[in-house]
């Protein structure tokens, strides 16, 4: 069955089976990279958790607004921290 990758390049199960084993073995000529959990940096900066308290109904009415624009929370609050910071 195989995979096709993000450039459009298929690989066969047996490319796949025939990569695996020479990463295995040693012999693989590939190179690394490091792999990084989490979301992606963003206009390459470092990001830092904010934490507060709201009532339940205001998180749950930022959430649906959230959804409406067929987006997640954190990124719903980004967008509104950025356009109250635009305007300071």
């Amino acid at each position: 069955m195989g995979i096709v990758t993000k450039n459009g390049v298929e690989l066969t199960d047996e490319m796949i089976e025939r990569i695996a084993g020479a990463f295995e073995s040693g012999e693989w000529l590939g190179t690394e990279s490091r792999i990084v959990q989490g979301r992606p940096l963003m206009l390459r900066e470092e990001l830092q958790s904010v934490t507060f308290k709201a009532p339940i109904r205001k998180i749950a009415a930022l959430d649906r607004k959230a959804a409406n624009l067929e987006m997640s929370r954190s990124d719903y609050l980004r967008r509104l921290l950025d356009e109250d910071l635009a305007t300071a």
